[in-house]
């Protein structure tokens, strides 16, 4: 490893954080960086990097079918009317990280992104704070890499403001990597190029 870089079995050199955990690899490869504009799958990235925080993003992804089955396949509309027993019926689940403060906020959260969305989206929402492109880092090594930025910061007042919880700065700026808000691939990695291409796609 060099700075950040590894290079895999497959000749191609990667960003360190995957290591070499095949679903992890494939995640890096395919979804990491990767400018999401959609609705719904910005409400479900969003609430999994909540559901990480204190744990590690390998672990979500193990069980990301799971939640996606838990929580009616991530539909704010059912999500938001979760009642008590949902609740309780969610925190006897082995599949998912049972915690009841992450649990009752992703109710919470369903109900802000309905108001949000019925004022012209969730995506324009978050996509705005960017001016609707992605911004382009050129990273260079691990050391380079920042846990937070003013922009995150920004985003994560915003969404306390609208009701959303666990959205400090640091998911904000893990949750803006992951779709694509911000291309923090290294410029070593062979992802770094392609996530710059995909920006100017749509």
């Amino acid at each position: 490893m060099t700075d950040g870089l590894i290079l895999h079995a497959d000749r191609k050199t990667r960003c360190w954080w995957p290591g070499t955990d095949p679903l992890y690899v494939t995640y890096h490869d395919t979804e990491w960086g990767v400018p999401e504009f959609d609705d719904r799958a910005l409400f479900e990235k969003l609430i999994l990097d909540g559901f990480q925080a204190g744990l590690s993003w390998i672990t979500i992804l193990r069980k990301r079918e799971n939640f996606r089955r838990a929580f009616a396949g991530f539909d704010p509309a059912v999500i938001a009317r979760f009642d008590e027993a949902q609740v309780e019926a969610l925190m006897l689940d082995p599949g998912i990280v049972r915690n009841r403060a992450k649990i009752e906020s992703t109710v919470a959260s369903a109900r802000a992104w309905l108001a949000i969305q019925e004022r012209g989206g969730f995506s324009r929402f978050l996509w705005d704070f960017v001016d609707g492109r992605p911004i382009q880092n050129n990273l260079r090594s691990r050391a380079d890499v920042r846990p937070e930025t003013d922009v995150s910061r920004r985003i994560s007042k915003a969404l306390k403001a609208e009701g959303f919880n666990f959205v400090g700065p640091t998911i904000v700026y893990a949750f803006m990597q992951a779709v694509g808000m911000v291309n923090d691939h290294l410029t070593g990695c062979f992802r770094h190029a392609e996530c710059a291409a995909l920006a100017g796609k749509r």
